[in-house]
Parts: C-alpha cells; structure tokens; sequence
C-alpha cells in the first residue's frame, strides 16, 4: 500500500500558522542582532526612496529556507524576489521586512509578515514586530490575537497547543483578543495610512490626503502597512487605507484585521488590492471608501 502523503488534502489552519509563528520569530531574530551593527540601503526598486537592506534578502532566504524545509511542495511569493510555484495548494506570502525605513534609521515599527494562503484564500497570518515586542497572529474563522513577546515565544514546537485564533501556549502575559475600534463616526475616527514610493504616486496621495484630513479627528504615518493593519485590529488606530500595496504587503495583516472584526477591502466592493485597501470598523468602512471615490485614481502608476 501507498503510504505517502496525500498533498491534495489542506492542513489545518492552526498547523500552518504555528509554523509560520516560529519562522517569523528566527527571521526577526536575525533582523534584531542585524540592527545591532551598521546598517545600510544596498539598492533601490521602484524608485530612490524604494530600498532594500541585505537584511532584507537574509530574512527572506531564511523563511523561504526554513518553509521549505518544513513544507517542501508549499509555494512562497515575497517581496525580495522569491516566487516559486508549489503543487500542495499552499502559498506562503511574504514580507521578510516590513518598514525597511524605519529599520534603516532604527525606528521601532518595523515586522516580518507572513501569511499562508490555501486555494488562493489566505487562512492564517502573523505579523512579528519584535522591536515593539508585540505578535499579531490570526486564523481564520478563528479570530484575532495581540501577543507580547513574551507569550509569543511561549512555544515548544510548530502547531504546539495551537488553536482556532490562538499561537500557542501563553507565557507570562496572555494574549488579547483584537476587536477593533467602537468609534462609528468618521468625523471621529483616527486614520491611518501610508505613502508610495514613486513621486507621481505621492503626489497624487498627498491630494487625496488634503481631502481626507478635514473631515476625519486626524491622520497617522508609521510607515509599515502590516502594522497599520494590526494598529486598526487593535484599536489603536480607528481604520487605514493606502494605495499601491502589494500581497506581501497586507496578505497576514488583512487577515489580522479582518478576524479582529473590521471590513477589509477596496473601492467599488472590490477584494482589497494595489488599487487601494481599506481596513475599518463596519460603521466607518462606507463612510471612508466613498471620501477616497471622491478623488480621481490618479495614482494608479
């Protein structure tokens, strides 16, 4: 009798996501003791202020080495190149360093985001921010959690004591359940959002901004659109947009916020994507989409 697995048949979301925790936290790991020393922009994408870090093509070579280990007919997206096609049904999506300018100029709000997607529907997502020392971790239909550092490294071993919304066995602080803002009115609400990189897209940004900031309590720029996400999650922020992202970019933080109890998507009822992405409590979601309509996509570069 055949004995070999049968790859057709998804895991469980849980499994996935405990193996996508504990190579989050060896990239971040890494990233950390990189920091220590000199850190430098080694080239430029999309445009001068579009940079990458050797550290960011270390981290992604390391999760791409460690999935692949674990995973090996998995399919991995990322930002730093890595696109290799899988024959499992799953794909990894990932951001191996989101906020590479706030990780050049040692700015906190940097993480490693990564998601796992399963027949095209991302099912479980983590974002580790270990100089915040704090882990966003979701599953879907599970619900979403904020860990400190502490309970996040809490495990023993991949899918270890891993539940529906859970990361594992908590350690000296239990996790917190995400569940959004209560505000329901946009005149109130704290937003925040992000910028491109090329200057048509900025500039076409800053002008949907003046439109924005009027009717809104105030705007936020951090500067990491994976943490933006988790920040509406959590309630730290009332809701966030931006234009131009890309999967790696909101795959693990979308579904952070989603599981959190926010709205996720983009203009017209479209699923969220470089066109624009919205994360809000329900009550702010129309409001906010229908004052980004109002302004011609412009930067659509």
């Amino acid at each position: 009798m055949d004995s070999s697995p049968d790859i057709t048949t998804p895991p469980a979301a849980a499994e996935l996501l405990g193996l996508g925790l504990d190579v989050a936290r060896e990239a971040g790991a890494l990233l950390l003791a990189g920091r220590e020393g000199t850190v430098e922009a080694e080239a430029t994408k999309s445009s001068p202020t579009d940079i990458v870090t050797a550290l960011d093509r270390a981290s992604e070579a390391l999760v791409a080495r460690r999935l692949r280990e674990a995973r090996p007919q998995d399919g991995l997206l990322g930002e730093e190149g890595s696109d290799t096609p899988g024959t499992s049904g799953v794909r990894w999506i990932v951001d191996p360093l989101d906020g590479t300018v706030n990780f050049l100029y040692r700015l906190p709000n940097w993480a490693v985001s990564i998601a796992a997607e399963v027949a095209g529907e991302v099912v479980a997502g983590v974002v580790h921010a270990p100089a915040l020392g704090l882990t966003y971790t979701a599953v879907r239909g599970g619900g979403a959690l904020r860990w400190t550092t502490a309970a996040a490294t809490a495990r023993t071993s991949a899918g270890s004591g891993l539940g529906a919304g859970t990361a594992g066995t908590p350690g000296e602080a239990d996790p917190e359940k995400l569940t959004g803002s209560p505000v329901t009115d946009l005149r109130g609400a704290l937003v925040a959002t992000g910028f491109g990189y090329t200057e048509q897209r900025r500039t076409a940004q800053v002008a949907v901004l003046t439109r924005v900031v009027p009717r809104v309590r105030d705007i936020r720029r951090m500067g990491a659109a994976a943490l933006d996400l988790c920040a509406a999650a959590a309630g730290t922020v009332d809701a966030y947009y931006e234009r131009g992202l890309h999967p790696w970019d909101h795959a693990a933080g979308a579904l952070v916020a989603s599981e959190a109890g926010l709205r996720v998507g983009g203009l017209d009822g479209r699923a969220p994507g470089e066109d624009l992405v919205v994360a809000a409590p329900p009550p702010l979601f129309d409001a906010l989409t229908a004052l980004l309509a109002e302004h011609p996509r412009a930067d659509s570069d």
